[in-house]
C-alpha cells in the first residue's frame, strides 16, 4: 500500500502541468447523466460502487477484485480511470483473463490495471485542452509509473495510445464519481 501512494505521488507531480486544462472545464458536462451498462452513475458514489453496477464492466470490476485494489479505488483518490469495457477484455488473446485473474498472477494484473488509472480528476476538457497544449499529444503518467499517450481522431474523439503500440478509443467520457471520473474505453491497455 505504501508503494502504491507513493507511485500516486509521483504520478500526480508528473501530471501538474494539466492543472490548468483542469480548471478550465465546463461545468455543464458536470451536471449530464451518464448511463454506464444500463446503470445511471450516481456522482455521490466512489469508483468502485458505481462500476459494480455497469453490466459493460464486469470482466473489469472482477479484475479489480482480484488484484487487491477495491479499497484503492474506493479511498478519497481523487483518480481517473480509463475502464475498459468487457469487449475490450474479450478481445484479448484466448485464455488472457482467465489467467491474469490466477492469485499467482496478481503483480501482472495489478500493473495492467493500473496502467488504466492516472493519479488527479481529468475530465474530457482538461484531456483535450493538455491535448491542445501539447501540440497534438498529451503524455500521461499511470499510477503504475508508465505513459500513456492522448491524442485527437477529430474535434470530438479522445484516443489513448500505450507503450506497446497499441489504441483504445474512449467510448464514454466524464462519469463523474465522488473520488473521480471514469472514462470507458474499447481496448485493454498494455504497459510496455
Amino acid at each position: 500500500m505504501k508503494k502504491l501512494i507513493a507511485i500516486l505521488s509521483f504520478a500526480a507531480l508528473g501530471l501538474f502541468f494539466m492543472n490548468d486544462a483542469q480548471a478550465q472545464c465546463s461545468s455543464s458536462s458536470k451536471n449530464s447523466t451518464i448511463i454506464i451498462g444500463n446503470s445511471e452513475v450516481n456522482p455521490k458514489k466512489d469508483i468502485v460502487s458505481n462500476l459494480v453496477n455497469s453490466k459493460n464492466l464486469t470482466t473489469l470490476v472482477a479484475a479489480v477484485q482480484a488484484a487487491g485494489l477495491v479499497s484503492t479505488l474506493q479511498s478519497d483518490g481523487p483518480f481517473t480511470v480509463f475502464a475498459p469495457v468487457n469487449d475490450a477484455f474479450e478481445n484479448l488473446p484466448e485464455g488472457t483473463v482467465t489467467t491474469l485473474l490466477k492469485p499467482e498472477n496478481k503483480k501482472t494484473l495489478t500493473k495492467i490495471l493500473t496502467y488504466h488509472v492516472v493519479a488527479g480528476k481529468f475530465d474530457a476538457a482538461s484531456i483535450v485542452n493538455a491535448i491542445k497544449k501539447g501540440n497534438g499529444k498529451a503524455v500521461l503518467t499511470t499510477v503504475s509509473g508508465d505513459k500513456l499517450t492522448a491524442v485527437m481522431n477529430g474535434d470530438r474523439n479522445v484516443i489513448l495510445k500505450d507503450e506497446s503500440g497499441n489504441f483504445a478509443n474512449v467510448s464514454t467520457y466524464d462519469a463523474f464519481q465522488s473520488n473521480g471520473v471514469v472514462h470507458m474505453i474499447d481496448s485493454v491497455l498494455l504497459p510496455e
